[in-house]
């Protein structure tokens, strides 16, 4: 329970952080990818602060012998750069920008209720199904659709 209470109050956090920052207004995000015209330089402090408190939290947290609230930690082992990843980062760029949204901001942003977020977020889901979908067929070697 003390770690379902914790990962509550992290995300809930984590959450604000992103309301009061403006990551869950399209408009704004848009504005800071856009290089040529009404650049906003704002969210690039966001960023680096989200950095900072990361390469912090990490320094400290991987100094300890074991988690707080966990047996062990639990970090990524795969390193290697493959074609999956680099479409997958590909893919999920192009939608940050078109958007305005990427998927941490517009969870955070479903309590305003506001469309553009409510179709983003059931597009994102609706996408990560048929991603699963496609995704056991090609491991299966059952021909893709289309």
């Amino acid at each position: 329970m003390k770690q379902i209470l914790t990962a509550f109050g992290i995300g809930l956090l984590f959450g604000l952080g992103l309301v009061v920052a403006g990551m869950t207004n399209p408009a704004k995000v848009i504005g800071f990818l856009d290089f040529f015209g009404a650049w906003d330089p704002s969210l690039a402090f966001v960023m680096g602060g989200a950095l900072g408190v990361t390469a912090l939290g990490y320094r400290f947290a991987l100094a300890r012998p074991t988690p707080v609230l966990a047996e062990s930690f639990h970090l990524p082992t795969k390193k290697d750069i493959d074609v999956r990843l680099v479409t997958g980062a590909v893919v999920f760029g192009l939608g940050w920008g078109l958007a305005g949204l990427c998927p941490g901001p517009a969870l955070a942003g479903l309590g305003t209720f506001k469309t553009d977020i409510l179709v983003f977020c059931a597009s994102m889901v609706i996408g990560a199904f048929l991603f699963r979908a496609v995704d056991r067929m090609a491991s299966k070697g059952r021909p893709l659709p289309g």
